[in-house]
């Protein structure tokens, strides 16, 4: 079974790698959305995946760090593209979320990315 938990949060940044006349090279802001699915079983005596509380305890902290901050200054998020991000974020829950099986990182209500640990 699979279930999921949806976050939000606001962060600036700007794109540093893009040629000067991209309009990304400024520094903007989002409002993202993030949305985590764990796939397991259910557990035989309370009947869940997992409890939404140690899903929001675990990806809080994380939230934390990002929200209404410049990302570019987060280590590791020098250059956040969105794609970037979503990795950064994967690897912050992963240790403490072990059912995690994707997440979706929404920059815009219609532009985002879907990461599942590849290694790319």
């Amino acid at each position: 079974m699979t279930i999921f938990k949806q976050f939000t949060f606001d962060s600036a940044h700007f794109l540093s790698k893009v040629p000067d006349t991209h309009k990304c090279k400024q520094i903007h802001g989002h409002t993202y959305r993030l949305v985590i699915y764990l796939d397991g079983p259910l557990h035989s005596d309370l009947g869940w995946v997992m409890d939404f509380g140690v899903v929001k305890q675990v990806v809080s902290p994380v939230i934390d760090i990002l929200d209404h901050r410049l990302l570019n200054d987060i280590p590791g998020l020098e250059n956040p593209m969105c794609e970037l991000v979503a990795k950064w974020i994967w690897d912050q829950i992963k240790p403490g979320l072990p059912l995690l099986s994707k997440i979706e990182l929404h920059e815009t209500p219609t532009s985002g990315v879907v990461y599942s640990g590849e290694s790319n």
